[in-house]
């Protein structure tokens, strides 16, 4: 669940609602039948509905063998072009791939810096006040604004933003 977070977030809505989550396929939901079973066991509701909402748990358990084995041969299939592909000597990956590393860091830096300057007059204001790094973090979270990636604010990251601050 923790490389699946949409479905953990899914399944948890659901619970909380109890009902059940749909989905199309259901190898859209795993492709590992311990998963499956998993779910079936702990009585967690979820329809496919490429199969129906009345599918017997036997047919499903069956339809999850399907799509493990599936999983599998994809894998080999996958493995086995990659292998024909670097046996006459090819090589893989992107050839200007420190080029590619440089421009996305760049694009990160730019984007965190626009960011910065963004909010860098609020926490200014709110400081202004003699507020600390935590009163100040805490003034953007009553504020409703969020970080940069949709969280909430720390002393720390208020800290990270003055020192790089260019203003």
């Amino acid at each position: 669940m923790n490389k699946r977070p949409q479905l953990a977030a899914a399944l948890s809505e659901a619970k909380r609602n109890d009902c059940a989550v749909v989905v199309a396929k259901l190898d859209r939901l795993s492709r590992d039948v311990a998963f499956i079973s998993a779910l079936m066991a702990k009585r967690t509701p979820f329809i496919v509905a490429e199969l129906g909402a009345d599918v017997s748990p036997f047919m499903l358990h069956i339809y999850a063998a399907v799509a493990e084995q599936e999983r599998a041969m994809i894998s080999q299939r996958t493995k086995d072009a990659l292998a024909a592909v670097k046996a006459p000597g090819v090589r893989l990956g992107n050839p200007q791939i420190r080029k590619a590393q440089k421009a996305a860091a760049e694009r990160r830096t730019a984007i965190a810096d626009g960011f910065a300057s963004n909010v860098l007059p609020i926490i200014r204001e709110i400081q202004a006040t003699g507020a600390s790094m935590r009163e100040t973090a805490a003034g953007l979270n009553a504020r409703g604004i969020p970080t940069a990636r949709g969280g909430t604010w720390a002393a720390t990251q208020i800290s990270d933003i003055l020192k790089h601050s260019v203003v």
